[in-house]
């Protein structure tokens, strides 16, 4: 592997703790946002009846409820199965950062951030402690892992377990890695264990939520990185949609994360910064596509790779540094909004079933407590 691209941070590891794992905790709940066939959740069941806690599956398009909740009952789980296409409005606050993006080319059209923040509004209301996310595509081959995750969360305020297997990157970052450049990986809810202190922190409708749900209003929240979780592979460049739908997220990210990178704080942000990180992931983009064209590559493989380059740099194109300042500033106001949220749900719905809010919601939803 060559060097990283001139105009790149390949790395973000070292705003994290590599934390050696203490006494492990209890883990309330395995949050588990999910849209493929139920049988993709036989690993998080796994892991569930390991811990013996609550297993939430947040399901739609190809899972179901029922589905997950027959799979739960032959292994013993406990289980919150909920089918959430049928939500009323309210349940979750309309966001500043979707409006401003909806129905235009940075209109993301998935319903993994809903699920995520109804994760987060759901472990207030149980009032669980420790909560960890675990994809349907994640494998942990030690569950202790989630544990030991868990109990740094009294000095952290969100532990990830570090991604093995197939790289979990944006498309761009791939064609990077491929065409030989250095790239490294971050921490983010493919598994990550939260505390009830972050609770009150939202994952944003855009690519790379899960990074921007790790901040805090200046910088980085205490964040650290144990144990490893294996990402089963996929095709990042089946189509150009995954590329074009990431840019707009992997900017903003990537932009946050280079400034915190070079010891500075989110405030100086300002139009300045943006205008210059714009010129910089532009060039970028170009420097992977030649790295491309120079590598070993067959050609069907450098024809979808440049595929998904271009259509990046078609959307990069259409971001200017007043988009990015006017969704930092809709992010901000949103933090505030979720925070008010998470604490008026608490206070109506603290204390009763988890499945009350639910049912107030209309979701259609499976409780089985374990056998």
């Amino acid at each position: 592997m060559s060097s990283p691209a001139a105009n790149h941070d390949s790395s973000h590891r070292h705003l994290l703790a590599r934390a050696a794992p203490g006494a492990p905790a209890k883990v309330d709940a395995i949050i588990v946002p999910t849209s493929r066939p139920s049988s993709c959740l036989r690993t998080v069941i796994a892991l569930a009846k390991h811990h013996r806690c609550t297993l939430v599956a947040l399901c739609s398009r190809r899972s179901s409820a029922e589905a997950a909740a027959s799979l739960a009952e032959r292994e013993g789980v406990e289980i919150v199965a909920v089918d959430i296409a049928a939500a009323t409005p309210g349940l979750i606050p309309e966001f500043r950062t979707t409006a401003m993006l909806r129905g235009g080319v940075f209109d993301r059209r998935t319903d993994t951030s809903v699920k995520r923040n109804l994760g987060l509004l759901m472990a207030a209301v149980a009032g669980w402690e420790r909560v960890v996310y675990v994809d349907d595509d994640v494998v942990v081959p030690r569950p202790d892992d989630l544990g030991d995750a868990a109990g740094l969360l009294g000095e952290y305020s969100r532990v990830g377990l570090p991604v093995g297997g197939f790289p979990d990157n944006s498309v761009v970052c791939h064609a990077h890695r491929d065409a030989g450049g250095a790239q490294d990986t971050f921490i983010g809810t493919g598994t990550l264990a939260v505390g009830e202190a972050s609770f009150t922190s939202f994952f944003p409708d855009t690519y790379n939520e899960d990074w921007l749900f790790l901040l805090n209003d200046t910088g980085l929240s205490p964040s650290a990185v144990t144990g490893l979780a294996i990402q089963q592979p996929y095709d990042p460049y089946l189509d150009t949609t995954r590329a074009r739908t990431e840019e707009f997220g992997d900017c903003i990210a990537e932009g946050l994360f280079s400034l915190l990178g070079a010891g500075r704080r989110l405030t100086d942000a300002d139009a300045g910064y943006w205008h210059r990180y714009l010129a910089r992931r532009r060039l970028f983009i170009n420097e992977v596509m030649g790295m491309a064209e120079r590598a070993q590559l067959d050609s069907v493989t450098k024809d979808r790779m440049r595929a998904c380059l271009t259509a990046a740099l078609e959307c990069n194109l259409l971001i200017g540094p007043g988009l990015c300042l006017d969704f930092m500033s809709a992010w901000r106001a949103d933090r505030q909004t979720w925070r008010r949220h998470v604490e008026l749900t608490r206070r109506h719905h603290g204390g009763q079933p988890v499945q009350k809010l639910l049912a107030d919601a209309g979701l259609v939803h499976r409780y089985l407590s374990g056998a």
